[in-house]
């Protein structure tokens, strides 16, 4: 008995030990996993965003502005409350937050691209890209405003230093291959309406996934351009757009307006807008590697310079 009761002392303590041990192990593997796919969500983001300014540049060469963003974020917001459905979500959205998407869509995605779209016109991709990196900062001052962050010291020098850095790419617009002011304040307009939608969009998307989010507020961003859009769709001539344009459209529609924009808002939904930070500053990179390799843009001085102080700002503005 003594022998028996021994061995049941030494060993069952060993069972519960080695279960807890594995089902922490497991914990800690599908963790792993959901960061690794977190991380090729983003990574992929990173790649479409940062290629999108030329993609966008080459469609609308062919085609005007603003009926590109109206059928552009019409077709995205389609596609992806079609698979929001398939997946069981969508379902159930109140009225009040399909007002308040209503909104948040006319403004982030809507203005947004009607301002990026009419600015990346006329100005080129890499000062597009340099620009587009100081959302974040917007999203911040934003933030500060309604009482949803408290500014700090580090963050106001921060602002102050990104601001510094968009003089420096604004001003590169006076002049240089392929820049413009008007088209690099145009950007800069789109990046305040972008920056406000990170913010704005924060209420609903702990309420909703962040699929359910970015195909709504895609389709009332659509919607809210066609008016807008409407004489240029009369007007169009579809039978001169080629295929190489048709292919832009596609890609800036599909891969970087659905996949792309539902892609980013996941990862920044599960890391969180600081962790999210270095993945801007990769979009940044892309976006101006692309524009100088894809479109031949020069890499002047000014755009060295201003880049490399706008994301000194961001960094010093988010880092906590």
């Amino acid at each position: 008995m003594r022998h028996v009761a021994r061995g049941a002392s030494a060993t069952s303590p060993a069972t519960p030990l080695t279960t807890e041990g594995r089902v922490g192990a497991d914990r800690k593997d599908g963790r792993s996993k959901a960061t690794h796919r977190t991380e090729f969500f983003l990574l992929a983001a990173v790649l479409l965003l940062g290629t999108n300014p030329v993609a966008v540049k080459y469609a609308v060469s062919a085609f005007a502005p603003l009926p590109f963003v109206a059928l552009r974020f019409t077709v995205a917001g389609l596609l992806l409350l079609g698979v929001a459905r398939l997946l069981g979500y969508g379902r159930g959205v109140g009225r009040r937050d399909l007002l308040a998407m209503m909104g948040v869509g006319a403004l982030g995605v809507g203005m947004t691209n009607m301002l990026f779209t009419s600015g990346v016109n006329l100005t080129n991709a890499s000062d597009t890209a340099l620009l587009y990196a100081v959302v974040p900062v917007w999203g911040m001052i934003l933030g500060s405003v309604l009482g949803l962050e408290r500014p700090t010291a580090r963050g106001m020098l921060g602002v102050g230093v990104a601001f510094l850095g968009i003089v420096v790419v604004v001003y590169g617009g006076l002049g240089g291959s392929g820049s413009s002011l008007e088209g690099n304040l145009l950007v800069l307009a789109a990046t305040v309406c972008w920056g406000s939608y990170t913010v704005l969009s924060l209420p609903l998307l702990e309420k909703y996934s962040p699929l359910v989010v970015a195909a709504y507020t895609m389709l009332f961003g659509g919607l809210a351009a066609l008016p807008f859009a409407l004489p240029g769709l009369m007007g169009a001539g579809w039978d001169a757009m080629g295929a190489g344009v048709w292919a832009a459209v596609a890609y800036s529609t599909v891969l970087v307006a659905a996949f792309g924009f539902f892609a980013w808002q996941r990862g920044a939904s599960l890391l969180g807008a600081n962790k999210v930070l270095v993945y801007q500053y990769l979009i940044t990179f892309v976006g101006v590697a692309a524009g100088t390799v894809l479109l031949g843009e020069g890499l002047g001085v000014e755009k060295v310079i201003g880049g490399a102080v706008i994301l000194s700002g961001v960094y010093l503005a988010r880092r906590r």
